[in-house]
This record gives C-alpha cells, sequence and structure tokens, in this order.
C-alpha cells in the first residue's frame, strides 16, 4: 500500500492530524497498534481547556518542595527507584519553570489556548459528535478560606487574558452543585471551557469522519518504520505501507521513533489514573469539579463520575500503584458523594511532557518527509484539533496561523 502522508498515532492529536491533512488534498493513512482513542485520549479529565493560559509549572516555593518530597501529598507522587532516572529531567523543569521561563511558555502557548475551542467545534460538528460537548464550563471548589481567597487573586492576575469567570460564594456554589460538602467555602467557575462526557468516544467521531471523507485507518506497527528509497515504510496487517511522509503523533511512545534516529528531545512521562464511580441516588453531578489542594477531578461522564488523579513519577512500564487514587479517593468522598466503584481495575495514563512546557510540532531537522506532533502534556485532548491544523498548514507550505518556532524539535539541541 502507498500514501502520499501516513500519520502513526489514532489519539486524538493523530485524528486531528489526518483530517486537516486530509482537507489539504492529501491522500492519508492513519496507523496505531489499537482503535482510535483507546490511549491517553480515553482518560482524561473531558475538559476543552480555554482557561489554562498559564502551564503546569514546577513549583519553586521551597514550603511545596518539602511537602512534595515527603511523599505523602495526593497530587503528585513519585516512585522513590524511578528518581535517579527522572532527576536530569525534573532539573530542566525546574529550570525552564522560573518566572522568565514560565512566562515565554505562556506566550509560546496562548496562540493554540486561544483556538482550542474553536478549532474542536470545527470537528466536531461535521462530525456529528456535538451532543458530547458541554457550555457548562468547570468548577473550582475550596473548602478552605485561605486557598480560596488566594485563588480568587490568582484569577484576577488573569484579567489581561479576558477569560471568563465567576466567583461563587457559598450558597451560589451548593445551588450549581447541591451535592457537595456542605463545608465548602465558595468557588470559582470558569466559563470559557468546554467540557467533553466521552472523550475517547469524540476521538472516535472524528475518526468516523475522516474515514467518511475517504482515509484509511489501518492496525499496524509504528515502531517498525524505517526510511526506504522515495519516502518511508512501515509494516501493518495489511502488508507494508509506504509513505512520502510520515506524521509522528504517537504521544508518550514516539521516543521509540525519534531516539533511534538520533534526536535527543526530552519527552517524559507523568502518569495519572482514573476510575468511575456510581451516583449515589438524589443526586447528580452537573459540572466538572477539581478540588486544587487535592489535585484530582471528578467529572460527569457517560461512564459514571470519574475521578482523575494527578501526576505519578513512575517508569512508563511500572504496574498500576492504587496509592495516589486511594488517597484522592478519600478526599474527594469527603468533597461529595460517590457511590462504588465501576470499574475493575484504575485505568492507567501516561502524558507526554516536555520540560518547557510547549510540545514538539514541525519537521524533524534531519530526515526530509518526517514531522513532529507531540508532547502535549496534559492538554492533549484540549490542544489536538489546533496543533494539528497547524502542522497540516507546515506540512503543506500554508502560512501558518502562529508563529511555529516555539514548538520546532531543535530547540533542545
Amino acid at each position: 500500500m502507498h500514501c502520499q502522508t501516513l500519520v502513526l498515532g489514532a489519539g486524538i492529536v493523530g485524528v486531528s492530524s489526518a483530517l486537516h491533512l486530509q482537507a489539504r488534498g492529501r491522500h492519508v493513512v492513519l496507523l496505531d497498534r489499537q482503535p482510535p482513542g483507546n490511549g491517553t485520549s480515553h482518560g482524561n479529565a473531558g475538559l476543552i481547556e480555554r482557561a489554562s493560559v498559564i502551564p503546569y509549572a514546577f513549583p519553586r516555593e521551597v514550603t511545596k518542595l518539602v511537602r512534595y518530597g515527603l511523599n505523602q501529598q495526593s497530587d503528585v507522587r513519585y516512585s522513590l527507584r524511578h528518581l535517579p532516572k527522572a532527576g536530569p529531567w525534573l532539573l530542566q523543569y525546574w529550570r525552564h519553570s522560573s518566572p522568565k521561563g514560565l512566562a515565554a511558555a505562556t506566550r509560546a502557548m496562548l496562540p493554540l489556548i486561544e483556538r482550542c475551542v474553536t478549532e474542536h467545534l470545527a470537528l466536531a460538528r461535521p462530525a456529528n459528535m456535538l451532543e458530547l460537548i458541554a457550555d457548562g464550563g468547570w468548577i473550582e471548589a475550596f473548602n478552605d478560606p485561605q486557598a480560596f481567597e488566594t485563588a480568587q487573586s490568582a484569577a484576577a492576575d488573569l484579567r489581561d487574558y479576558q477569560l471568563n469567570y465567576r466567583v461563587l460564594d457559598r450558597a451560589e456554589l451548593l445551588a450549581l452543585e447541591p451535592g457537595l460538602h456542605p463545608d465548602v467555602v465558595g468557588g470559582l467557575h470558569w466559563l470559557d471551557p468546554k467540557t467533553v462526557s466521552d472523550p475517547g468516544g469524540l476521538t472516535r467521531g472524528y475518526a468516523e469522519l475522516f474515514k467518511q471523507r475517504g482515509g484509511q485507518f489501518v492496525i499496524g506497527d509504528a515502531m517498525t518504520l524505517n526510511q526506504v528509497e522515495g519516502g518511508w515504510q512501515v509494516q501493518s496487517e495489511l502488508g507494508p505501507i509506504t509513505a512520502q511522509e510520515v506524521v509522528v503523533a504517537l504521544g508518550p511512545q514516539a521516543s521509540g521513533i525519534f531516539e533511534p534516529l538520533g534526536y535527543r528531545i526530552p519527552l517524559a512521562i507523568k502518569r495519572g489514573y482514573h476510575m468511575h464511580y456510581a451516583a449515589v441516588p438524589g443526586t447528580r453531578l452537573q459540572h466538572p469539579i477539581l478540588d486544587p489542594v487535592g489535585g484530582y477531578v471528578l467529572a460527569p461522564m457517560v461512564g459514571g463520575i470519574r475521578l482523575t488523579t494527578g501526576i505519578e513519577f513512575a517508569d512508563c512500564d511500572d504496574p498500576i500503584n492504587e496509592i495516589q487514587l486511594r488517597r484522592c479517593e478519600a478526599l474527594a468522598r469527603r468533597f461529595y458523594p460517590l457511590g462504588e466503584r465501576l470499574d475493575a481495575e484504575p485505568w492507567l495514563g501516561r502524558r507526554p511532557c516536555l520540560p518547557d512546557m510547549c510540545p514538539v510540532i514541525g519537521p524533524a531537522p534531519h530526515h526530509p518527509g518526517l514531522w513532529f506532533n507531540f508532547g502535549h502534556a496534559h492538554h492533549g485532548l484540549t490542544l489536538g484539533p489546533v496543533s494539528g491544523h497547524l502542522l497540516a498548514q507546515m506540512v503543506t507550505g500554508e502560512t501558518p496561523f502562529t508563529d511555529p518556532t516555539p514548538y520546532r524539535a531543535e530547540r533542545f539541541n
């Protein structure tokens, strides 16, 4: 089989890249080892996060560093055995999280964040997926007055970004979410983001649109990619596929492609878990709820109430460890009434992260026809369509809607 462009990875980033390339006349084949939307794109909190204008930075306050060092927190946990391996990457992350570095990352990511909702809707409409996307925003809820006051100040500091949000007192918060524990003191209702009740289903819906428009999805092994005369080749269940161009949109698995080719891109994995819970009779969660102190999100999903944890630093292939999920569940049950667990075991996801908090989007510097689109960290669902749009513009020679320089692969050399 031969095609013009082969997209490796059928998560939200790969599917979106395939759709945008297809819309520009490319004959595209999408390849993955499993059906679309079953990896990291499935297991997130379901937020199209228009309000996250400031990237997630490494904490620099001494008190926070000491607290995390004790490894007893619910929002961040680490495997002691993994620390020597993760240490150099964490040091880079810490350096990039300086005020100057964070300001640079914020400027770089803003053009993508600003377009994230409109880019999703441009795909969701023709894919008939709008029923999975809700307009209600999400709520940051607090049961600690000092934390609530600090959050209000931080939100006010974002005034230049013209974000829409409401400060909720206790009565207003309980009116929106009556199931919350009456000890809550207030919240922030972020109105610009959209919420997705089935992130994996949304990705599969976009993949169906790609196929309806003439694209082909094939099961195959992206790690067999190699250069051949005139392009690239990969092995699939339909035999070898050759292409003039290849897009690597493999998220946490991308290093399996770029490292053998000699690229030293510091891609690391932040692991995270989710579990679904039944609703307690007489209650209904209306919005995703973030407990910023506990570091978890409760979100209404088609499969139940999904609890999504924060960050676990551990080897990518380490087995599931329930410590962080149990900590978050214990906090969540004191925050909102949760019924029984609905999943046989926790879902484990792997977020592909770069230390400067920006993805890699653009050409591989030393391999003509090879393109990268990975490293979206906590915002893969948010940024899939917009980064697919930007990449397709670059591949086809259009003028990009924003300067792609901050996302170039060679920035790490």
